[in-house]
Formats: C-alpha cells, sequence, structure tokens
C-alpha cells in the first residue's frame, strides 16, 4: 500500500510540475482572472482539478479500507484531519512538504505512544497543527507570498 501511495505521490508532482495542464492548474490557482485573460480555459482547468483531487481521494479510500478490511462511512475523518494537518505543517501546495509533514507527523504520534500513552496519539497531531500556526503559518517548505497590489 505505501508503494501504491507514493507512486501517486510521484505522478502528481509530475502532472502538476512538468505538464502543461500542470502549469495552467498553477496559474489558476494564483489568479483565475490573469490566467483567463492569458487564454487557459479556467472552467477546464478546475473541473480536471476536481477530477484528479476525487480520484486520489477514492484511491486513498480503497487503501484505508483495504487496510482495515471494512467499510464504515467515518472511517477517514481522522486520516483525513491528519492529512490536513499534514499538508499545513509542510506548507499547503508543496508536494514534497506535505510528505515531510506527514512522515514527521508519523514518528512524533509513534513516540507519544511508545514513551507515554497512546491515549494523547491524537492530541500530538492537533498540538503540531496549533504550533505550525502560531510559529510558521507558511509551513516547512512553504514560502511566504506577498500580495502584489
Amino acid at each position: 500500500m505505501f508503494a501504491i501511495a507514493l507512486i501517486l505521490m510521484i505522478l502528481l508532482h509530475i502532472i502538476v510540475q512538468y505538464t502543461k495542464t500542470g502549469k495552467a492548474m498553477r496559474a489558476v490557482s494564483m489568479d483565475k482572472e490573469a490566467a483567463m485573460l492569458m487564454g487557459i480555459d479556467v472552467d477546464r482547468i478546475i473541473s480536471f482539478t476536481f477530477a484528479i483531487g476525487s480520484s486520489l481521494a477514492a484511491a486513498g479510500g480503497v487503501l484505508v479500507g483495504m487496510y482495515y478490511n471494512r467499510i464504515d462511512p467515518y472511517m477517514g475523518v481522522m486520516p483525513g484531519l491528519k492529512a490536513f494537518i499534514a499538508a499545513v505543517f509542510g506548507g499547503i501546495g508543496v508536494i514534497p512538504g506535505a510528505v515531510i509533514g506527514g512522515l514527521i507527523m508519523g514518528v512524533a504520534e509513534n513516540l507519544v505512544v511508545a514513551f507515554g500513552s497512546s491515549t494523547y496519539r491524537d492530541a500530538v497531531a492537533f498540538a503540531i497543527l496549533i504550533l505550525v500556526l502560531l510559529f510558521k503559518p507558511d509551513g516547512l517548505l512553504g514560502k511566504r507570498q506577498q500580495e502584489k497590489v
């Protein structure tokens, strides 16, 4: 399962960074109006981005369902929150940052379980989120962007 997730992350990174559609996705995410003026079909790019996100969510759901051998409508709530925290920790919009953030969170949670109590496992993730938002809101690999007027 780890290999499948790794392949999907690498594929997403390649699509976003090295294809014409990926460049259009990045342009639309920065400024929709400017992208439209540059000739990018914004609606098509938004639909494509939504399709990629939905496909990755479906793949993640299948992998989680295979891991736990059961399906429950609420089984993805905590992993989804932790994935969001990992993305914020690594830097929103930076795929390698989200991977690094997820790995650091996993190590931190397992250290708490090993040296403390497993009841605090989920609290560690939310404590990391609070600390990141307080001290480095751009994330580990995120860059501070100033809005130009």
